[in-house]
């Protein structure tokens, strides 16, 4: 099957915008924006996103925060 980031992107938006529990949908879009998958790269946005998932607990989003540099 083709991946197609760019509809992955628009499914990870509405689950990071109702707040999805333990931030997976956030964590992931975060992902998408640090790496440019489906979006143009934009670590500022990544961050953001990662925040919103570490404030849930997602363990992950800390650790991408961490790894950007970013608190």
């Amino acid at each position: 099957m083709e991946q197609d980031y760019a509809e992955a992107v628009r499914w990870y938006q509405k689950a990071a915008n109702r707040g999805d529990a333990w931030g997976l949908g956030q964590c992931a879009l975060g992902n998408c924006y640090e790496n440019g998958y489906g979006v143009e790269k934009n670590v500022k946005e990544a961050a953001h996103w990662y925040r919103k998932a570490a404030e849930q607990g997602n363990v992950e989003a800390r650790e991408a925060l961490r790894e950007l540099g970013v608190k």
